[in-house]
Order: structure tokens, then sequence, then C-alpha cells
């Protein structure tokens, strides 16, 4: 049964919006906790570098795919039944990862422990339904905030782990999972009755939109180079660097934490300023930092990786700052496509770069190529729709 609420829109509702943020923290944690656990996998099941990154990419996967089904459903049926699902599904895999003794059996589940990613295109849609539109940047870049899941997990996972065995960094998502299902069973409402379309092909108009691809290609970068960061960066740290395997999970733990933080910055900016002149400057910045991740010195990798971070962060709370500005009927739907994107866009550079390290034995070609990809946002954010926000023009978006 879909439960509404008929609150004022005015200011929001800070309740719903802080169970957004904890859904956002609880299923990123548990996408994450493999990563964070992948350098103690890569020991016992003897993973090769290519074999890394198609670990840490394929829960990516099926989490990018899961994002478009599970935004229509949230537009037509409402988030809190999607949400219950998407938690309750997660807790499948997390029981099972204890027993994964081969690469082969690794490569079977992880796709499925990609489908908490799935709360991202649920959550956009749940939060912004709450907040008038002159909030929802500030709003959805606070509920961007819940990427500091993905730090609790690079930090907390090893710990567990050395402390109690391997399993109970599975076993204690997993009981992390369910009790957040019964948080949000209890308390989360939906801002109004969810909105029926006659067909169903019309919660897929925005995915025909050059608009929905446009800020899909944004996001594939400040989104996606966040998710592989995250999931590689702990055994970038160990295999270039040789540092221990607690102090790369410290380190990639604080990439995240500052993403993280500048989230809601860029969500504000975009409010108040805009969002295209925020990502016109991230563009740009990135391309330049992405270059430093190539020195083997790691002053110089640590300053092109947290300036990294703080760029992307804001890129992404001003991705989607435009996102219910243009598709206010159909959020979850755009959102599911945009944050598929960004899911994707996580999914390739892990594997990019293990094939890229195995055939080189270097790192470098794949952050030009970093670079490269950020300076076709920029190109795009001049030329296309968005762009014309930043000569003062009307965007017509589709």
């Amino acid at each position: 049964m879909v439960i509404s609420a008929s609150a004022p829109r005015n200011f929001g509702n800070p309740l719903q919006l802080v169970l957004g943020i904890g859904s956002f923290i609880v299923c990123f944690a548990a996408v994450s906790t493999v990563a964070a656990t992948l350098p103690i996998l890569t020991e016992s099941l003897h993973l090769s570098d290519a074999q890394v990154g198609i670990a840490v990419a394929m829960p990516i996967l099926l989490g990018s795919i899961g994002r478009i089904p599970f935004g229509v459903l949230a537009d037509r049926y409402g988030v809190r039944p999607v949400l219950l699902g998407i938690l309750a599904f997660a807790i499948i895999p997390m029981l099972l990862m204890p027993f994964v003794h081969s690469f082969a059996q690794l490569v079977l589940l992880a796709p499925f422990l990609g489908v908490p990613l799935g709360v991202f295109s649920v959550g956009v849609s749940w939060i912004s339904a709450w907040y008038p539109r002159h909030r929802q940047g500030t709003a959805l870049g606070i509920l961007g905030f819940g990427n500091i899941g993905n730090s609790f997990a690079l930090f907390g996972a090893p710990l567990v782990a050395a402390s109690f065995g391997l399993a109970w960094a599975y076993w204690g998502c997993a009981m992390l999972l369910g009790a957040w299902f019964l948080v949000i069973l209890l308390l989360a409402r939906n801002a109004h009755a969810p909105r029926k379309p006659d067909r169903l092909v019309e919660s897929f108009r925005p995915l025909a939109t050059s608009a929905c691809w446009r800020l899909g290609l944004y996001y594939f970068l400040t989104f996606g180079g966040l998710l592989a960061m995250t999931g590689y960066m702990p055994s970038l740290l160990t295999s270039v660097f040789h540092l221990s395997q607690n102090d790369a999970g410290f380190r990639a733990a604080g990439f995240v934490v500052l993403a993280t933080v500048m989230r809601p910055l860029g969500g504000y900016l975009a409010d108040r300023v805009s969002a295209e002149l925020v990502l016109m400057i991230v563009f740009p910045l990135t391309a330049i930092l992405a270059l430093l991740l190539s020195s083997h010195a790691i002053v110089v990798f640590s300053i092109g990786a947290l300036g990294i971070a703080m760029a992307i962060g804001l890129g992404n709370g001003a991705v989607f700052k435009l996102v219910p500005h243009y598709f206010p009927k159909t959020v979850g739907s755009a959102t599911g496509l945009i944050g598929a994107a960004g899911a994707i866009g996580g999914f390739f550079p892990p594997i990019v770069l293990g094939c890229i390290h195995k055939a080189s034995g270097s790192f470098t070609l794949g952050f030009v190529l970093l670079s490269l990809f950020s300076l076709l946002c920029m190109t795009v954010c001049i030329s296309g729709d968005t762009g014309n926000h930043l000569h003062g023009k009307a965007a017509a978006f589709p």
C-alpha cells in the first residue's frame, strides 16, 4: 500500500530528507563493502589486475541498469515499496559473500551486490517531491551526502574483517540493511500520491530527450568517477605506492568524504548562481587534475585525487539541480537514466585501468583518457542546450 502525505512543501520535510540520506548511506555502504575487502579477496582468491577490475565493476553494472526500472517504478507506484524491495533484495548477496571461494563464484554473485545502487533514482524522486524548485538543488545536494556510506565501508569493513573475520564484514552489512528496512517501513512517506501515466511508455519519455542524455554524460564523469575511484583506489594505492591495506582504505575513505562534503555545496551554488556555470568550472579543473594522478610521487597523486574529489563533488550537486527542473513529472525515470549513466561511468574505468596496467605496467594512459573525457563534457556543455544558459538564453529541452 502506498502511503502519501500532504505536508506543505514550502520548506520541505527534514525527516524524509534524513531518511533519504540514511538510505543512501546504508545502500552505498553495502555496494562498497566488496571494494573495501577486495585487497583481502585478491590475496585469498589470487586475483590478477584484470580480475580485480572486473570484480569492482560487476556490482556497478547491474546497479546501473537497475536504476532505470527502479526510477520508473518509483514514479508509478511510489517510493516506499520500491525502496523496501531494494533493501530486502540487497540482504541476500551479502549473506552469501562469505561462501565465495573462487573468482567464478565472485563474478556470479557480484552483479547482485549492485542492486542497492538503485536507491539513487528512487531517492531523487522521493526528496525532490518534498521541496520547492528554488530549494531542490540544495536538498538534493544534501541528499547526496549519503555517499559517505562508501567511506564508512572503505574504512570500517577492513577493520571488522581484521577483528572478527571477513564473513562478519558482509553479515554485519546484511544486519544493517535489515534494520534500515524496518526504519523505512515505519517512517518513510511520499510527498503526494504517485502519478500513474496512462501508458507505461510515458514513463520512458525522458529517455528520448537530448537533455536527459546530456545530463547523463555529465554524470558519467562526476558520479562515475567517484564510483570508479572508490572501487579501484585501495588496489591502486597498494599496487603503486605499496601502502598497507588499512592505509589505502583510509585514504580512499578520505577521497569519498571530501567528494561527499562538496556535493551539498554544488547543489547550493546551483540554486544561487547557475548549475551550468558550476559544471563549466568542474570539467576543465578535472581535466587538469586527472593528469596529476599519473605521478608516482604520493604527494602529487594526493593533490590530484583530492582536487578531483572536490570537483566531481561539486559537479554531482549541480547535475541533479537540473533534473527536477526539466523533468518535474518524471523525476524518477529521468534520474534512472542519468543515474545509470553515472553508474556505468563507474563500471568501465576499473576494467580499463586494470587492462592498461597489465599491458603497459602503468596507469598513465587511463588518467589521460579521464582528462580527455572531461574536456569532452566541457565541449558538450558549451555547445549543447545546457550551454545556452551561460549566455542567458532559454534552453529548448524537449
